[in-house]
């Protein structure tokens, strides 16, 4: 009797071990469980690239304990690239941001999530600054088209095994997806009402606003910065020669070739009608001389061919360039602007009343 009462003792004592045990399992998993709804309600949240790209790539990480988080872009077109040059994101911001204009030919890459050991050869240039000892690859898809890959890397080799289900990750990777379209396409709204649509360069709203950031950072950091005001020769003429449509071909080509002659960190904007602005960041007046005179040459020397006829037209511009060298502390940036456009606007006068075809200075301004 006394040794079944012992037996049953020790078997109760072993069923309350294993049933507190499933317990603490249970808390443990309603904590990861939390853990991960608030994960998920941060992604849904953000509301920008910059909010979504530092929950990705730096919250996950912590939030699913991981050495490192990769997010792969496929950006055939720089689009996406340009939109976060638009919003002054530095790709240097962000190292596990990264993109590519096709996939590599020697990627064998899933189509559905892959967990496994890590192999440089397929997986190296997703993990660019850190080698992993597993990982899980997991596609990012919207309208039935690959957009990207994100790509969750482990110090250890087990966490992600071939055999572990994916049901979670694959979650994972279409609320990734959706917030992703959704930042992209918010930014690209704004990107239109930022953007002159016949040329497809900004528009004056936007480059007055980019002005003023820039004179503020110039301010900050006593850097030089320029400003060239173009003007196409006789436009008029082409509107009234040839009609508005070719005048719309003028247009754009004159923007491209503006556009070719300049940084990444350039800003070009259509003021209005034929005249374009050019901010050159860290640029002194002989460096935006050089940049004008560039300017000038590339739209000087070829003819411009008109579409759906076979005229060609000799177009030339006049520019006028100025500095603020560095832009004065104690002036407020909406006045340091209108000061340098004013002094752009100027030079640009004195270049057509000289002849056209030419670029003409503005005495720089320099602070106190």
């Amino acid at each position: 009797m006394n040794t079944g009462v012992a037996a049953l003792r020790a078997e109760n004592q072993q069923l309350r071990s294993e049933l507190h045990e499933l317990l603490d399992q249970a808390h443990i998993n309603q904590q990861i469980m939390q853990r991960h709804q608030a994960f998920d309600l941060r992604l849904i949240a953000s509301s920008g690239f910059r909010e979504l790209i530092e929950t990705v790539s730096l919250t996950m990480a912590d939030t699913f304990n991981l050495e490192i988080v990769t997010l792969t872009l496929i950006d055939s077109d720089h689009a996406i690239r340009r939109i976060l040059h638009e919003l002054q994101i530095g790709l240097d911001e962000f190292p596990n941001l990264l993109f590519l204009d096709a996939l590599p030919d020697n990627a064998a890459l899933p189509v559905r999530p892959a967990l496994g050991v890590y192999q440089a050869q397929q997986h190296q240039f997703m993990f660019p600054t850190y080698r992993p000892s597993s990982v899980a690859l997991l596609p990012l898809s919207r309208q039935h088209t690959l957009i990207g890959y994100l790509a969750l890397g482990s110090a250890h080799q087990e966490r992600f095994s071939q055999q572990l289900a994916t049901d979670f990750i694959e979650r994972l990777a279409s609320i990734v997806a959706i917030c992703l379209e959704n930042v992209i396409n918010n930014e690209r709204l704004k990107h239109i009402g930022l953007t002159d649509q016949l040329t497809g360069v900004n528009n004056r709203r936007y480059l007055e606003q980019r002005m003023q950031e820039e004179i503020s950072r110039a301010q900050r950091d006593r850097s030089a910065l320029s400003c060239l005001f173009i003007d196409i020769d006789h436009f008029k003429r082409v509107n009234d020669s040839f009609g508005h449509q070719c005048g719309d071909d003028v247009l754009r080509e004159v923007a491209s070739r503006i556009k070719q002659e300049l940084r990444l960190s350039d800003s070009l904007g259509r003021f209005g009608g034929e005249e374009f602005v050019v901010l050159l960041t860290q640029a002194t007046l002989q460096d935006a001389a050089r940049i004008g005179e560039r300017i000038r040459a590339s739209v000087a020397q070829q003819q411009i061919r008109l579409s759906g006829n076979d005229e060609v037209l000799q177009i030339t511009v006049s520019i006028g360039v100025a500095s603020l060298m560095p832009p004065e502390r104690n002036i407020n940036a909406t006045a340091a602007k209108q000061a340098l456009l004013k002094q752009a606007d100027d030079a640009l006068y004195r270049a057509k009343e000289s002849g056209r075809n030419r670029v003409m200075l503005a005495e720089p301004l320099v602070s106190a």
